[in-house]
Parts: C-alpha cells; structure tokens; sequence
C-alpha cells in the first residue's frame, strides 16, 4: 500500500541519495538540457521559495519511504515548451523510485495512479503531463497501463485526460 507525503526538509538527504543513484541518475541528469542532480537538489531545497509553485512528494510504501514525487500547473511553471497542448488545465508530474529492492513490483503504476487521482480531484485540472526520456521504457509502460497515451513523440511527452464524467441517462 503506498501513501503519499509533502517532503520536509529531513526528507533531503534520502531524495539526494536516491537521485544519485544510477537506476535514477540515468534518467534525471540530462546534460542536453543542461539539467544536473545538483539543479534537483537546489530545487527541493529552495521549494518554500524560488520553486514553491511545485508540490513535492514523498512516497511510502508501508510507511516507508521508496520514492519522490512532485507535481505542478503548467502555467505556474514559466516553461513554454508545451507544443499544442492547452496550459490552462494542464498539470505536470516526475516520479522516481529510489529504493532499488521496490523495482518491477508495480509500485511505480500505483505511484502515478495515487498521484493523477490526487490532482484531478483539482477542479482545474483537466489534463496530466509527463516528459520522460525516449529510453525509459519502464516509465513509459507505467504511464500507458495508468491510461496515458503520447502526446508528442519528438518530446516523448505523454498525456492523461481527465475522465469524462458519467451523467446519468435522461428518459
């Protein structure tokens, strides 16, 4: 069973590890962007302040800590790198499971699910994003069995529409 948490500042030294992780590493370092562990780290120290329109996440399995999770509005990100998909209404996520014996168990489909369901019970929220990079193919089959589809393949940005809901049948 897995619960998520908002991350405190004793939080930080277990995400820095797990970030540093190779199983993580690989995947959140992105030189071509210019993007290094250390630009991670600063951000969740300074989420009171310069990134406080990020919601940052712990996650727990049984109560222990596995994983990081962080959410944010589209338009309170500054980035405008979102192609054709409408900013209003639009939330994004990044994941990660820092704890290697958690791996290939479905905890990572669980994580994302607890995490889209918490932000469509946004009255705003109207779509979920994700960017992942194009060789992550656990990340990508935990976001197609959580009812993502790609959005935009060139980005490898992958898209989840807020369920329609059920009007009951007039006679």
């Amino acid at each position: 069973m897995l619960e998520l948490r908002l991350l405190n500042d004793d939080d930080i030294p277990l995400a820095e590890m797990w970030l540093n992780k190779e199983h993580v590493k690989k995947w959140y370092e992105i030189p071509h962007l210019d993007v290094s562990i250390n630009d991670w780290i600063y951000e969740l120290k300074e989420r009171g302040g310069e990134f406080n329109w990020l919601t940052h996440l712990i996650v727990l399995h049984h109560g222990r800590p596995i994983g990081y999770c962080q959410y944010y509005k589209c338009e309170d990100s500054g980035e405008e790198d979102f192609g054709s998909l409408p900013i209003a209404g639009s939330y994004g996520i990044d994941y990660l499971i820092g704890e290697e014996a958690c791996l290939g168990k479905g905890l990572g489909k669980e994580m994302i699910t607890l995490l889209t369901n918490k932000i469509f019970s946004f009255p705003d929220a109207q779509r979920i994003t994700a960017d992942i990079d194009k060789e992550n193919k656990a990340s990508e089959g935990a976001l197609l069995s959580c009812g993502f589809t790609l959005f935009d393949a060139e980005s490898s940005r992958y898209v989840l529409f807020k369920p329609e809901e059920k009007r009951p049948e007039t006679n």
